[in-house]
């Protein structure tokens, strides 16, 4: 199947004084530039921008920028338009996560394949990951049974779905668990992002200095 990629830039970033999070920069690039380029690798075309902010098509010219369908309705209100107008099959990731791999993205479109939903492991406290998971057709019509009930969780329009999990055993083997949904919320969150980054790039220096190690 042909699956899409959805940056979700919603939200009002309200803990990082209103700050376009995903034009903040990790490792020198903005984290949206570097899930683009993720989606891209994995999916092999440009992803849809959602996004509220008057300015948000000067961010990424290339991109495809909408609103939320329904604003007001956080994260399940991304995910709503992103399935309404991918349309699904889509693979979402939030804007401020720098760390999710083109293999993970490709691992969740597969996990596309008899599900009508796939969301990896996490240890958040949800235990999966909404925000960074596959979603096809027939999300659209359980997450509006689930508005229509007035269940706003990320999650609540489960039940009336095929969920796939990826194990967090597969997750480990694709990217680092431990920053796989690392989400910038904070001027420290950056801080830490940035820090992480600069010791994946020492640590890969080292591998690749040290005679006989496999690179």
């Amino acid at each position: 199947m042909t699956v899409r990629g959805v940056i979700l830039a919603g939200g009002g970033a309200t803990r990082f004084g209103g700050r376009p999070k995903g034009l903040e920069k990790v490792g020198g690039r903005r984290i949206l530039d570097r899930i683009a380029d993720e989606l891209v690798a994995a999916l092999g075309t440009p992803p849809l921008l959602v996004a509220n902010a008057a300015d948000a098509a000067a961010w990424r010219p290339d991109l495809e920028v909408v609103a939320d369908d329904q604003p007001g309705l956080g994260a399940l209100g991304g995910i709503y338009t992103a399935v309404a107008k991918g349309p699904a099959p889509v693979v979402v990731v939030a804007w401020d996560m720098p760390f999710v791999s083109a293999p993970l993205i490709e691992a969740l479109a597969r996990g596309l394949e008899g599900a009508d939903a796939c969301l990896p492991s996490s240890g958040g406290p949800r235990g999966v990951e909404p925000l960074c998971a596959a979603y096809g057709p027939a999300c659209r019509s359980a997450i509006e049974q689930s508005l229509a009930e007035g269940d706003l969780r990320a999650i609540g329009f489960h039940r009336f779905l095929r969920v796939s999990i990826l194990p967090i055993t597969s997750v480990s083997g694709l990217v680092d668990p431990a920053l796989a949904f690392f989400n910038v919320n904070t001027a420290n969150d950056l801080a830490e992002a940035e820090a992480s980054w600069q010791a994946r790039v020492s640590s890969r220096s080292s591998d690749e200095r040290t005679p006989g190690r496999p690179r």
